[in-house]
């Protein structure tokens, strides 16, 4: 299932920022992570229908994922 794409941009910079709260980090640095992640790359695709998900879900996938990598969002 694919996604209205300025539905998408808008999820996208929800939880971007709701990411970067969480994590205490720039939005900048959140949003390099969050286009290098495999949570966008799942969002993108409509695996799952992932981008269904809620904001609050999504934010927390990402902080598990940064939790593994935190160099990813330098």
């Amino acid at each position: 299932m694919t996604a209205n794409p300025i539905l998408l941009q808008k999820k996208y910079s929800r939880v971007i920022e709701r990411f970067a709260k969480q994590q205490g980090l720039s939005l900048d640095a959140a949003l390099n992570f969050f286009y290098h992640s495999e949570v966008y790359q799942l969002m993108r695709d409509g695996v799952s229908d992932m981008h269904c998900m809620s904001d609050a879900y999504l934010a927390d996938e990402l902080e598990q994922e940064y939790q593994i990598d935190p160099d990813n969002a330098r």
